[in-house]
């Protein structure tokens, strides 16, 4: 396979499509710490108009593992629709990408299509739009979910309240719960991320945000971040579980440094769909995240783009609820600042709801990133006029248990205010009834946690 091009009388060339996809990425220090990028901006620009000649066959062909070595490669690649990749294995990835951006290009097509790509297809076309493009390309996409309430819907902007604890006190997190439901964070999940991983302590706060929820009939799920096999131990012994969850990574090296594997994943799937105590039929939670398979060594020399797309495509064998990319969680040696987060929220988000599945982002950075607030506040805003199904809600966007800074509990209605936004429908007509919110705006009683312990 030639992959070849001459750009201002220099010749650019590629030995074979993992070095091109690593060439043609947008700046990344964790590509950069790998050794895969592009060493100046021109060969940037040759590697991507080489890429954007290369058929989505070719990328089929090429997977970033190889089928017999790695399960991730194996799921996606037996999911393809073998009748609609007939109709497109011809394009190339310039095509694909005009075809996703063209106005008569409806939201319906691309759904379609989605069932036909894999993760390689994903990343490649990905790799080829400015940030405008992800944008546009995202907002005509709607994927949506159902539980307790439902995701996705035009016009709708969701909150995970997050009210994590450094010592995991029931008493301190649900007095986070109640000042985040106050300010209408909490329609897409209320989750803790626990810093006790062992059975009992996650029951006990799965039984109080459970309590919760039942107490003021609050149309939402519970869910414990916990290790995957944790809550499949707490579901067995009668624990209330809303939604399932487990992070993720892009090939089978990865997730085994993450302790799990696609059977144990299938498993717990199962365990969902008969315990967990929402309707359904969606009750999976997954996040991920750029440089997760890197900072396992598990990304077999490819670019960090390609194998975050990788997970995209594996998360849809599950059906899940919502998936969420923690885009500045890793830290800077994966993405160096608020120049590459913002575009790294953008690529996953688009990346995810060209794969099919509810996608949301926790627009965030470490302390030791390159990066402030204000920047943070910039990629929401982006991300909602892209579609974004949710982001975090933590309170004053301090994660005092993570370390980590992210969207708080305020950000959520600013959002929706300012671009006409809603909650989720089921969570909006809640919040009228108890007063909080009127005509999609909150009113004066909102913002006071003490509303809570008043009944």
């Amino acid at each position: 396979m030639l992959l070849r091009t001459k750009l201002f009388g220099k010749t650019y060339e590629f030995r074979d499509i993992r070095e091109l996809m690593g060439k043609a990425n947008e700046p990344k220090s964790g590509d950069e710490l790998a050794g895969v990028a592009a060493e100046s901006v021109a060969e940037r620009a040759a590697a991507k108009y080489v890429l954007a000649e290369v058929t989505l066959e070719t990328l089929r062909q090429n997977p970033a593992v190889p089928y017999d070595q790695d399960e991730v490669t194996r799921v996606i690649d037996d999911a393809v629709n073998e009748t609609i990749y007939q109709e497109i294995k011809g394009w190339t990835v310039g095509e694909f990408r005009e075809w996703i951006l063209a106005d008569t290009t409806t939201a319906t097509d691309i759904r379609r299509i989605s069932n036909a790509l894999t993760g390689e297809m994903v990343s490649a076309v990905a790799k080829l739009m400015s940030n405008l493009d992800l944008i546009y390309g995202a907002s005509k996409i709607r994927v949506g979910s159902h539980c307790r309430n439902t995701t996705g819907q035009p016009g709708t902007l969701a909150s995970r309240n997050q009210p994590n604890h450094p010592t995991d006190s029931p008493e301190g997190i649900r007095a986070e719960i109640y000042e985040g439901l106050s300010y209408g964070s909490g329609d897409s999940v209320i989750g803790i991320n626990p810093v006790d991983d062992s059975v009992g302590s996650v029951m006990r706060l799965l039984d109080m945000t459970y309590d919760v929820i039942q107490t003021w009939q609050i149309p939402t799920q519970n869910c414990l971040l916990a290790h995957v096999t944790t809550q499949m131990q707490a579901m067995k012994q009668g624990a209330p579980v809303g939604l399932v969850f487990q992070s993720l990574a892009g090939s089978e090296k990865g997730n085994a440094s993450f302790g799990v594997d696609v059977g144990l994943m299938d498993e717990a799937y199962a365990m969902a769909q008969k315990y967990c105590w929402p309707e359904g039929p969606n009750y999976m939670y997954f996040e991920t995240g750029q440089g997760s398979a890197l900072s396992a060594d598990a990304h077999n020399g490819w670019d960090q783009l390609t194998l975050e797309a990788r997970i995209y495509s594996l998360a849809k064998r599950w059906q899940p609820y919502q998936v969420n990319t923690v885009v500045g969680f890793i830290g800077p040696e994966y993405l160096y600042d608020a120049v590459q987060i913002t575009r790294a929220g953008l690529e996953d988000h688009f990346m995810g709801k060209l794969t099919g599945i509810p996608m949301g982002c926790d627009a965030c950075y470490t302390n030791h990133a390159r990066a402030t607030q204000n920047d943070i506040e910039n990629l929401a805003v982006l991300l909602s006029a892209a579609g974004c199904n949710y982001f975090m809600g933590v309170p004053m966007g301090d994660d005092v248990m993570l370390a980590y800074q992210c969207t708080s509990y305020h950000d959520a209605p600013s959002l929706r205010q300012t671009l006409g936004l809603r909650p989720l429908p089921e969570f909006e007509c809640w919040l009228e009834e108890l007063g909080l919110m009127r005509n999609g705006r909150l009113t004066e009683k909102a913002g006071d946690p003490s509303f809570f312990l008043r009944r």
